[in-house]
This record gives structure tokens, sequence and C-alpha cells, in this order.
């Protein structure tokens, strides 16, 4: 796993034997969190055409949607993959700034 791109307080796209990873820093008044998304080939395809502004789109809806709420009808909520990843993400972003 590797970073590839990074918005600061926002997100960051991480590389996984070939797929595509989103990290997404979501703040809520007091409430902070991190949804890592594995990017879909339609979502890769938009990011290919649009780069870093879609990425700050779909980041946005993201924190928008406030997946981490039980009442959240959020269509992310399902797809947080970073229970799975987590250690390897922070891995992979001091990695990347080292």
């Amino acid at each position: 796993m590797k970073v590839l791109d990074h918005e600061p307080y926002r997100w960051f796209l991480l590389e996984d034997s070939g797929g595509l990873l989103l990290d997404i820093s979501c703040h809520h008044s007091f409430i902070s969190y991190n949804v890592l998304i594995q990017l879909t080939p339609d979502e890769i395809q938009e990011y290919r055409q649009r780069g870093r502004d879609y990425l700050n789109w779909l980041s946005e809806d993201v924190h928008n949607s406030a997946p981490i709420l039980k009442v959240s009808k959020s269509i992310y909520k399902g797809r947080n993959i970073s229970p799975l990843h987590k250690e390897r993400v922070v891995e992979a972003i001091k990695a990347w700034r080292s």
C-alpha cells in the first residue's frame, strides 16, 4: 500500500494491489473519524477524467453523509473498510511523510 496523493485535512489517495482507496477525514462538531473506501470502477473513471476535483467532491459527499451515524442513510456506510486496513494505511502515510 502506498500514498499517491493527498489533500490536507481532507483525504489521502492510496494504491493497494492495483486498487485505489480513498481515506477521508470527517469532522462533525467534536467528533472526528476517517472513512476508507475502495473506489469503484465508475469512481476511478471519474477520477481519471476530473482528477483531484473529483476526489474533493467525493470526500465532501462522504463527509456530508455522516456514514458513522446509526441513523445515517449514507450510500457509503457499508463501504467503510477502515477497520480492515487501518494499520496499513497509517504505515503507508508514515512512509510517505518521511
